[in-house]
């Protein structure tokens, strides 16, 4: 830091609380350009993907100019300081704009720059307009990529008109995997090129030492021919007279070297052909102790062509028509041929190996590389025109789009303010009556599950499909209850821009919702079991008149086949009927005294012993929830999306409240109450109640209960 900047004030910071924690105001340009002395400490997020957020991914590239899908601190202040150092009207970068008014730079000192801006306009028949937007701009890139020439240095067959240089230029981009130019065809740039040339004068090079040292080629143009026969069968040749060696050494290993009788019965089982590789892997020839190796008769059949070829290719041409080579021999036509083996073994690596020698040969005496390197001059000579034209669309993004990643970066003023949807959300679920807006794409499913969980939110994850396109969203439920918010329930999902996608719920991440859905929770699962034990109870004796009408049935056999029906037993039926009775009484013990008590209270006392039982029931459920709710974070979620967020931002039960909305009439709206087919609801259950009570009642009055 310079001594000026040591000696300049601080700057008089501004922020304001939303969501549990402090965010910075980023209201002027001086803000901006103060930025990076704000300790980092104090900045909303630290990192961001450049993809998955409602903003445009071209610009997120430019931002990212490291490359690597995320953009940080530094990133964000280099773009900040490029679009301040050529804007004479700073304050756009605050509030943003959808188009740029050339009056904003500052020409002075990027004369360049602005006359891009104007040629643009001018090729794009809107010459003496004073301002320009990123279709603009984009649409001036595209045009001078598609040109032949476009400066970012690399040439395409479509470069040139010469149909010669062209197909240089595309085999040499096929062989070696050329860099792409920027109408996204593979080309040739300068390093692709000075590789070419050194190759092919090593390549070609190397195809003149036959000229200069003639042992090379002992046979002339067959030689490669001779060549090729002799390595496909050096090692077993080798092997040969190595076995024969060894006989010779010990007469006993002359059987065993041959084969082992295993090996020959196990052969017999199969069917052979010549290109069986058990009967390959036996010697080339009968193994005795100084025995020549036959050229024709007696040769392991799996090896017949390979030393026919030898013979013909090599054996005759240097050592005459014969029937046999003995080990001096073969010895001799190796020395013969190793001037050829090493100057193969010398080939350079190269992809232009595969090339016609007579090609590589005319490209190094002729003049077409030159004219690939001058070609490619002339494409880097518009570099200027290209750098330029693609400042003016890095100006034009940065203004659009700058101001909206500092509010999504920084601080998070879109999503707190509810002004606009913060770059984060991808849209909004409409399921179960209700709209939930607080939604990401989901950009890592594995990383995602792991991760936002923690986050304390109720979550929806949904299968998204919309023309054959899919994708994967995480929806928070911040309102309601989620008494029908199953797997497999289908919804619609609206993203940033308006489109419709069919959505499936596939997985659900279950937390508390509201303190409305943490009260009736108690007794909502009390129903859910006596419901169940209910259709239990009722399954079961469907179950036991199934059997007693299969019994019944099959009394109607034959008496003597029909088994003695077991006798009454009257001693285990009381117990039972005692048993029961003893519950009943039990139960209306306990009634009574409930009444009892309720009766012996005064008025005024009565609705708050209703409000204690209340609160006991549902009182734990509810705090629970509450603790649960107002820790409920936006940075778990946004981190399991790539973010780096540097606050809890917790979303408190007003604030979820306001980011789900529950289906309600529209205002003015009127509703008629009477339903044609509404249910007939029963008096028999509230008459059963008042029954009881009263019984109650008189028993207490008559003294009864009191014995």
């Amino acid at each position: 830091m310079s001594t000026l900047e040591q000696n300049r004030p601080p700057h008089p910071w501004q922020f304001f609380r939303v969501g549990g924690f402090d965010q910075v105001k980023l209201e002027t340009w001086a803000d901006l350009a103060r930025l990076a002395e704000l300790d980092q400490k104090l900045w909303v997020a630290l990192s961001v993907p450049a993809r998955g957020l409602a903003l445009d991914e071209k610009t997120l590239a430019l931002v990212d100019t490291d490359g690597d899908g995320h953009i940080r601190p530094p990133e964000l202040l280099a773009a900040l300081d490029w679009a301040g150092a050529r804007l004479k009207h700073k304050e756009v970068l605050v509030q943003g704009s959808p188009a740029l008014a050339l009056e904003w730079l500052d020409a002075a000192a990027h004369p360049a720059l602005r006359a891009a801006l104007e040629h643009i306009l001018a090729g794009l028949d809107k010459a003496g307009a004073t301002e320009i937007s990123v279709a603009d701009t984009c649409e001036a890139v595209q045009r001078f990529a598609a040109q032949p020439l476009n400066g970012d240095g690399i040439v395409t067959p479509a470069s040139t008109e010469d149909a010669e240089l062209a197909a240089l230029i595309g085999d040499l981009a096929s062989a070696y995997a050329g860099p792409l130019d920027r109408n996204g065809q593979a080309g040739v740039d300068q390093p692709l090129y000075e590789r070419f040339q050194a190759e092919l004068q090593q390549l070609n090079a190397w195809q003149q030492a036959p000229a200069r040292e003639p042992g090379c080629q002992p046979l002339g143009p067959a030689t490669a021919a001779a060549g090729a026969a002799l390595a496909a069968v050096a090692a077993k040749i080798d092997d040969y007279f190595t076995r024969c060696r060894l006989a010779a050494f010990d007469p006993k290993a002359g059987a065993l070297v041959n084969g082992a009788e295993e090996q020959f019965k196990a052969l017999g089982l199969q069917q052979l052909d010549e290109s069986s590789a058990a009967m390959a892997a036996l010697p080339l020839a009968l193994v005795e102790a100084g025995r020549p190796l036959p050229l024709s008769n007696g040769i392991n059949p799996a090896w017949g062509a390979a030393m026919a070829a030898f013979r013909e290719q090599l054996v005759q041409p240097l050592l005459g028509e014969r029937e046999t080579l003995d080990e001096a021999g073969w010895h001799s036509l190796c020395q013969t041929m190793a001037a050829y083996q090493a100057w193969q073994a010398a080939r350079p690596e190269s992809p232009l190996g595969s090339w016609e020698p007579a090609r590589l040969e005319a490209l190094a005496d002729g003049d077409l590389p030159a004219r690939l390197q001058a070609l490619i001059a002339a494409d880097q000579a518009l570099q200027p025109e290209a750098e330029a034209i693609a400042a003016a669309d890095q100006i034009t993004r940065y203004v659009r789009d700058l101001p909206r990643l500092v509010h999504n970066f920084v601080a998070f003023r879109d999503f707190y303010s509810r002004q606009q949807a913060a770059a984060f959300q991808a849209g909004t679920l409409y399921i179960d009556g209700r709209s939930c807006e607080l939604t990401l794409e989901v950009l890592d499913p594995a990383r995602h599950a792991s991760l936002a969980g923690l986050s304390g939110l109720y979550l929806l994850y949904c299968d998204c499909s919309r023309a054959g396109a899919r994708k994967q969203i995480a929806a928070a439920v911040t309102a309601g209850d989620a008494d029908q918010l199953l797997v497999g329930r289908n919804g619609v999902f609206y993203d940033r821009d308006g489109q419709d996608w069919d959505a499936t719920v596939s997985r659900i991440v279950e937390h508390p919702i509201s303190l409305r859905q943490a009260f009736w929770s108690p007794y909502k699962k009390v129903a859910r079991l006596v419901a169940e034990q209910v259709q239990k109870f009722a399954a079961a004796k469907s179950k036991g008149a199934d059997e007693l009408l299969a019994a019944k049935t099959a009394a109607a056999a034959p008496a003597a086949e029909a088994p003695k029906p077991a006798p009454f037993d009257a001693a285990r039926f009381a117990g039972i009927f005692a048993a029961i009775g003893l519950a009943l009484g039990a139960l209306g013990t306990a009634l009574a005294s409930v009444v009892t008590g309720f009766l012996g209270l005064k008025a005024w006392q009565i609705p708050l012993a209703l409000a204690g039982i209340l609160l006991l029931i549902s009182g734990p459920a509810m705090a629970m929830a509450w603790f649960k709710l107002r820790n409920r974070s936006l940075a778990a979620l946004l981190d399991a999306n790539g973010w780096a967020v540097n606050a809890r931002a917790r979303i408190n039960i007003p604030f979820g409240t306001a980011l789900t909305q529950l289906a309600r009439l529209p205002e003015g709206a009127s509703r008629s109450r009477q339903d044609p087919y509404a249910e007939q609801k029963s008096p028999l259950g509230l008459f059963i109640v008042i029954g009881i009570l009263l019984t109650l009642l008189v028993l207490y009055l008559t003294g009864h209960l009191g014995a």
